[in-house]
């Protein structure tokens, strides 16, 4: 009676967000809000002492958790060599709008004004599935302050009619929210199993998942489910501006939620000035499936001099989401 009691007291989630924000702290980052006026406060991580002489790293995350949850576990390959930034999204974490608009061309408009206000002139990107989407938004408005860009499973060429015409294993956008914003235990399942090759969900017990549900996927519900259907709204992949920044782009060979195709669209989109690694035997969340080749890939593409660069795109990067539902689920084992 004693270990029930125990159990239902005990959140698992909270204590894995205390460790990462401590984790992060102990990385040489501060938590900071930032007021950027008309009613959006950012909520992002930055260095405690900025270093003139390295460049700027920004690490977007995807839907679910937070930032911290995305990044947790690759900040440490970057806090030697870059000022790393790692923010939260609008209506994720700590950072929120009074504003109306929902269009990744917001978010990133929301994000650059953030990196204003923290006095960073110019930066890399790595963006992960709807981190992508922001990121690459980011590249194509401010493209004097972009410099290198890492796309993961973001479904940037994505069309409205994709998913009427079945390109995901959804029957409408109505069943593809509730399995991307999950309300309960065997939602959270189902998600796994669209972004993991190999899902440990179904060994997690559904307290667990509760819990996970409870802690972090219930805050601005309504507000998230407006972000996605924002990204599909009219879509067409003839209106996607073009990007000239140096562009690697990952993806894992069996995502389910947004597939290979998207990423072969996105490579003849942004043409020569990027490349395309497919990693096998991977799904969605390549990043936490195949940790060690992402880091490579990364650093691969990131650490490499800036005389081996365009001019266009010196030094720097940006680091979404559906990994760290696995991380956090799993790693009590």
């Amino acid at each position: 009676m004693h270990q029930f009691k125990m159990s239902k007291c005990f959140s698992f989630t909270a204590s894995r967000d205390w460790f990462y924000r401590h984790s992060f702290a102990n990385a040489g980052l501060r938590s900071v809000r930032t007021d950027i006026g008309e009613g959006t406060v950012m909520h992002c991580w930055v260095p405690k002492i900025q270093n003139k002489s390295r460049p700027n790293l920004l690490l977007v995350h995807g839907f679910g958790a937070n930032a911290m949850w995305q990044y947790g576990e690759h900040l440490r390959h970057f806090t030697s060599r870059f000022n790393v930034y790692v923010p939260d999204l609008v209506f994720f974490g700590e950072s929120y709008t009074t504003r109306t608009d929902r269009t990744e061309s917001f978010q990133a408009q929301c994000v650059m004004r953030m990196m204003d206000e923290h006095g960073v002139p110019r930066m890399s990107l790595v963006g992960i599935s709807y981190g992508g989407l922001v990121g690459y938004s980011m590249a194509a408005q401010f493209p004097e302050k972009m410099e290198k860009l890492v796309l993961c499973c973001a479904g940037v060429c994505l069309e409205e009619k994709d998913l009427e015409e079945g390109f995901f294993n959804v029957a409408d956008l109505d069943e593809a929210l509730s399995i991307l914003l999950p309300q309960t235990p065997e939602k959270l399942r189902e998600l796994m199993r669209f972004s993991f090759v190999k899902p440990a969900a179904r060994w997690v017990p559904s307290y667990f998942l509760t819990d996970f549900i409870d802690v972090m996927c219930t805050d601005y519900l309504e507000e998230k489910r407006e972000l996605i259907r924002a990204i599909l709204k009219d879509r067409k992949f003839s209106n996607l501006p073009k990007i000239t920044q140096r562009t690697l782009i990952i993806w894992g060979e069996e995502d389910l939620i947004f597939p290979l195709e998207l990423g072969h669209r996105l490579k003849r989109h942004t043409g020569d000035s990027a490349e395309l690694v497919v990693i096998k035997n991977a799904g969605h969340a390549v990043n936490m499936e195949k940790p060690k080749e992402f880091i490579k890939h990364l650093k691969s593409f990131l650490f490499d001099s800036p005389s081996s660069t365009p001019s266009s795109a010196h030094s720097g990067l940006l680091l979404r989401y559906w990994s760290e539902y696995k991380y956090g689920l799993t790693k009590h084992n």
